[in-house]
């Protein structure tokens, strides 16, 4: 072992590098499978993971700001009834429920090809048993990089928002918002960078993986009380079809790559919608407020992407280009 690193958060985690020196070594698993099928099932389980931390984050720093929020007062009255910090809190919690809901829709994925793969260990599947452990390999595929992504962005703004609700005090080490701030700005580096996550799903964005998802969510039963805001995200489906056509219009690779982020972004609020609808027509109690304040934040973001692209040609990266 080198050394312990230094680092910005994660104390309770150490980290370091090791070196091997003339170290004997025996081969685990079958020659060429290396890469492909071992490091990458690695990494999608780490990733997974990271999806899960995120959310843990975000759950800790809601729990922070509410109780902040309920228990400090500015002009004789607790600053949770004011507007603003009010808007903050539920955009904290929408968040928390968005990253909640797809978490546990890439662990139903990943269960489901499980299975799937540990009973073909135990005798030959059918052509329909075959076709679906595929489907839902797939899916899993696909939600993978788009959840660590969504949510270990969500947990960096939730730590951000809890610390300016906290004031002066978030800045100081004797609240627990400073550490997780700190915490946060690892979950959208490690085990892949946000930007390696849109590189992992922009090809589920250009062969429709998403949006044949997106299509299937639309056709689930929905409650009264959550109609209009399906309504809403059936919208955002449309434009996020339309701007998959349009940037592929162009046939430009380099200018599919240009536009990644914004359409992987499109497809995850699109989805997590879908998702939040449904947990809030099972449950309203629990969910149709976050239901209500994520849409509407998501399809904002979504229909700011879709000007981006709209007003956008190949000519205008070169206002980007580096040399």
């Amino acid at each position: 072992m080198r050394r312990i690193e230094d680092k910005m958060g994660i104390h309770g985690s150490p980290t370091c590098e090791l070196v091997f020196k003339n170290a004997k070594a025996e081969l685990c698993g079958s020659r060429r499978l290396g890469l492909i099928k071992y490091v990458m099932s690695l990494m999608n389980g780490a990733r997974l993971g990271i999806t899960a931390q995120s959310v843990g984050l975000c759950q800790a720093a809601y729990n922070e700001a509410i109780d902040y929020a309920r228990s400090r007062e500015q002009f004789g009255k607790a600053i949770i009834t004011f507007p603003a910090v009010a808007e903050m809190i539920t955009n904290i919690k929408a968040k928390l429920d968005a990253s909640r809901t797809i978490l546990y829709e890439t662990a139903r994925f990943v269960d489901i090809y499980k299975i799937w793969e540990q009973i073909a260990r135990e005798r030959k599947l059918t052509a329909e048993e075959r076709a679906e452990m595929k489907k839902y390999n797939r899916l899993a595929d696909a939600f993978t990089p788009l959840s660590k992504a969504s949510s270990s962005e969500y947990a960096n703004q939730t730590a951000y928002d809890c610390i300016q609700i906290h004031g002066g005090s978030g800045f100081m080490r004797d609240y627990t918002c400073e550490r997780l701030y700190r915490d946060a700005r690892i979950m959208n580096i490690y085990e892949g960078t946000t930007q390696l996550q849109v590189v992992a799903a922009i090809r589920h964005v250009t062969t429709g993986t998403y949006l044949a998802q997106m299509q299937e969510y639309a056709a689930a039963h929905y409650s009264d009380e959550v109609a209009p805001l399906k309504a809403r995200v059936d919208k955002m489906m449309k434009q996020y079809e339309q701007a998959i056509e349009k940037v592929k219009g162009f046939e430009n690779p380099d200018y599919i790559t240009f536009h990644a982020r914004r359409l992987v972004e499109m497809a995850a609020w699109t989805i997590m919608s879908y998702l939040l609808c449904n947990d809030a027509s099972r449950e309203p109690g629990l969910f149709l407020q976050s239901a209500n304040a994520y849409v509407r934040y998501a399809q904002a973001r979504l229909e700011a992407n879709v000007k981006f692209i709209n007003d956008f040609t190949p000519e205008d990266e070169a206002c980007y280009a580096q040399e």
